[in-house]
């Protein structure tokens, strides 16, 4: 994101688009924007584990599976005839879901679980929900899937205790999130007020019509008019707010005070409102609730003044998780056995061994080559391609790697023939888990492409990153 302050620079601002608001505000009217005008090509601007891989899907109908057969030996189930309802917020594409089903009736050779299964599809915007119902390989799963359009804060039509699995799969950094701090003993909040880089202002001759179509979010005039959310340009500003505003008011104060004076830290604050009511449609002997997303449950990187609180990708706002201070919304609901883990020990345990993201493995190359952009964007298709003599898909899909723009018409080409060498069972997306095993065998491959065994074999024993993909899960 661009942004000054009125203070150190007044003259860089050249066109308002809107006034100051807190940033939860404008994150979600930004974000309806992005989705109204970006949601069918999301994947073009950024993947998540879900959107292509199947893993995740994979690890959690596993630990559905296990479970379930658990709590039935056990003698805990209530009734082993009623639906068991399983629900995802922010279904997106519809990926998880299907793998997610999948995997499960391959499990369930007794067809004691699986034919119970009712699984709910939440999806708050609607051109991703056309998405996952258009989504083929979910299509074998329709006589148990439903789809819910709406809010994951309020899913009031749904009785208490009447789910057993809420997964959330990177959906908390997308809700409502506010920005905090503490000074002299009181809370300040960040404020944001929009404008248009002066570069761009050319591209509007009519300003009033633009000015509001972007307030009223009339994402059918927007569309006729030359995009613009990369070149907002953001003003900043702290307003000291009366914490009795907040939900929550009084862990927040607490959380607070572990933190110093003037260091920014996330609440998010749709995250926090998400686990009361994930707690109300438990039932007493759920599963449980799973949210996976980005972000940190260490004291001293949220007490860090220069942590990365957001990213800005297309134009949308996305927010590091604050899951200590999650954690200790949870406990003031009640909920005191919530657990936080790196989100790849979950995967890799349901595996029974290590795993490693292609883009922490990427990251793990000494020497990664500079240069032009597409020669970066060549030595990952390679990558790819070592990968691939090892790493099988059980589903058939096609990674979309699109060529950069600037490429020459002779990179291009080559380029292209590469990513359509990688066949459709390879890896489809740059957001995938491999196994240690994959790696080790294609270690030949990969040290030819400068790649180091070693280097690898620590990545794959690494602690997490100061920010990373984290587990949240609790039981009712």
């Amino acid at each position: 994101m661009m942004s000054v302050t009125t203070a150190n620079n007044p003259d860089a601002l050249p066109q308002l688009v809107g006034d100051f608001k807190p940033v939860d505000v404008w994150q979600t009217h930004i974000n309806a924007i992005f989705y109204g005008l970006r949601g069918h090509r999301v994947r073009d601007f950024y993947q998540t584990f879900a959107a292509a891989d199947y893993r995740l899907a994979s690890a959690l109908a596993e630990d559905y599976f296990q479970q379930c057969c658990k709590r039935k030996q056990a003698g805990q189930a209530q009734n082993s005839t009623s639906p068991l309802v399983v629900m995802e917020w922010g279904a997106g594409n519809g990926n998880l879901a299907a793998c997610f089903l999948d995997r499960l009736q391959s499990l369930d050779s007794e067809h004691a679980i699986y034919p119970r299964v009712r699984y709910v599809c939440v999806e708050r915007e609607p051109v991703l929900m056309g998405q996952a119902q258009a989504n083929s390989d979910l299509a074998t799963h329709r006589d148990r899937v439903s789809f819910e359009t709406g809010s994951v804060e309020s899913l009031s039509h749904y009785a208490d205790g009447s789910v057993d699995r809420i997964i959330c799969n990177e959906l908390w950094s997308e809700l409502p999130t506010k920005l905090i701090l503490r000074k002299e003993g009181e809370i300040q909040e960040e404020q944001l007020r929009p404008n248009l880089s002066e570069h761009r202002l050319v591209d509007f001759p009519d300003w009033p019509q633009f000015v509001e179509a972007f307030d009223q979010k009339d994402i059918e005039t927007l569309k006729t008019l030359p995009n613009f959310l990369e070149d907002l340009v953001w003003e900043r500003e702290y307003h000291p707010v009366d914490a009795k505003a907040f939900p929550f008011r009084r862990t927040v104060s607490e959380f607070l005070k572990t933190i110093d004076e003037e260091v920014l830290v996330p609440f998010n604050v749709g995250a926090c409102q998400s686990l009361k009511e994930a707690k109300r449609l438990l039932a007493s002997d759920a599963i449980g609730f799973s949210s996976f997303d980005a972000g940190t449950a260490d004291p001293r990187v949220l007490n860090d003044p220069e942590k990365p609180c957001y990213t800005v990708q297309g134009g949308q706002l996305s927010f590091m998780v604050n899951f200590q201070l999650i954690q200790d919304v949870a406990a003031h609901l009640g909920i005191r056995n919530m657990v936080v883990e790196p989100q790849r020990e979950f995967v890799g345990r349901s595996l029974g061994t290590h795993v490693l993201s292609l883009m922490d493995l990427l990251a793990s190359h000494p020497y990664p080559p500079e240069g032009h952009p597409w020669e970066m964007d060549a030595w990952i298709v390679k990558t790819l391609q070592a990968l691939n003599r090892t790493y099988k898909s059980p589903y058939a899909r096609t990674i979309e790697f699109p060529t950069h723009p600037q490429a020459p018409e002779e990179e291009r080409r080559e380029l292209d023939a590469l990513v359509k060498s990688l066949g459709t069972h390879g890896l489809p997306d740059t957001i995938a888990y491999l196994t240690e095993s994959e790696l080790m065998k294609a270690l030949p491959d990969l040290e030819r492409l400068g790649f180091e065994g070693e280097g690898i074999k620590r990545m794959l024993q690494l602690p997490p990153q100061p920010v990373d993909y984290l587990h949240g899960f609790f039981r009712r």
